[in-house]
């Protein structure tokens, strides 16, 4: 069984268990309203991926098959900080993930037979020394530790959600990168038969697979900059990226590519999906920015997904870099509105 280390960071951002979303919201989605108005990042290619202030509820929630495991932990400096565990039916139950279609409720209805042992990731490219990573070796190459993080959609939802995981730059050190390494790709599996997206195109909204997304160096240095291996105490369950999935709080979620299979160094920008679609509005940077709007609609508030009834949401007003300071001297004397 992997187990973990459960380390609490404190920063200006930092949340606590009190800000996850809760999971009362999500249980009984859309059994009394159906899909209205407000598109999401694809909204214009199918009408299921429309991200309404009502979407959520529904009448027949699938119940998920696919087998997590409990993540072991021990504490270190968080003494009697529990893990959070109601708000779990809201993040696991309430996804994007196109390869399995375009509706909040697709991943978790058509990811569950997805297959994650054996599993390999590869890091190479401009690096001294290549690593290939097996399924178990997620779990132990490096210490994991909890952290609640800020999720921000481009479709103006947000959410608070407890990863497990290890800062990307860890295992990007271990590989030792070349001088002349300026970025990084990375790509999700490409499995057909397994992910009903990829073999049709108007399942998955049209995306040219595999689905690809990259950050500058310094960006994928970044402490925030995150990889995940579980969430909730446990295992990541497929429609959530099992097994390992990138999570950059301070960009919008799309750049928190899925079920990643390689991470390259190059010293080229990478090509990213929702750019390559529809560059007008998705930009490579992605950053989270209140006054910056998506062409379709105003990134200035957002709804956040929370409370004990299926009512209790909040708009909020956006922050900028999605409430996390930190990363600001990365983008200094950029233009946000030309490098959006």
């Amino acid at each position: 069984m992997p187990k973990f280390i459960h380390l609490r960071s404190k920063s200006s951002s930092a949340l606590s268990e009190n800000d996850v979303t809760d999971e009362h919201v999500y249980k009984n989605r859309r059994t009394l309203l159906k899909q209205l108005g407000f598109i999401g990042a694809s909204g214009l290619l199918s009408n299921k991926a429309l991200a309404g202030p009502f979407d959520w509820f529904k009448s027949d929630d699938p119940t998920p098959t696919f087998k997590q495991q409990a993540l072991s932990f021990t504490q270190s400096n968080a003494k009697n900080y529990p893990i959070p565990s109601t708000p779990e039916s809201i993040a696991t139950s309430y996804n994007n993930f196109y390869e399995f279609g375009t509706a909040k409720d697709d991943p978790i209805k058509h990811s569950q037979s997805l297959s994650v042992e054996p599993w390999t990731l590869q890091i190479d490219g401009l690096v001294e020394k290549p690593i290939t990573l097996s399924y178990d070796d997620l779990f132990k190459t490096l210490d994991l530790e909890e952290r609640i993080y800020r999720l921000r959609c481009v479709e103006a939802w947000s959410m608070v959600i407890p990863w497990i995981g290890f800062e990307l730059g860890k295992l990007i050190a271990l590989a030792q990168p070349l001088s002349s390494a300026k970025y990084v790709a990375f790509s999700t599996l490409l499995s057909p038969e397994q992910m009903r997206g990829q073999r049709n195109q108007f399942v998955g909204g049209g995306v040219e697979y595999p689905y690809v997304e990259g950050l500058r160096l310094d960006e994928a240095m970044h402490p925030l900059a995150f990889l995940s291996v579980g969430m909730y105490g446990k295992t990541l369950p497929p429609q959530n990226g099992a097994p390992i999935r990138l999570v950059t709080p301070w960009k919008y979620g799309f750049k928190s590519i899925k079920s990643i299979v390689k991470i390259s160094l190059t010293d080229k920008m990478p090509p990213t999906s929702w750019n390559r679609l529809i560059p007008s509005e998705y930009g490579f940077y992605a950053n989270v920015n209140p006054t910056v709007d998506h062409p379709r609609w105003s990134q200035a508030r957002e709804r956040r997904i929370e409370g004990s009834s299926v009512f209790d949401q909040e708009r909020v007003n956006t922050q900028m870099f999605n409430g996390y300071p930190e990363v600001a001297d990365l983008y200094k004397n950029m233009d946000l509105r030309k490098f959006y």
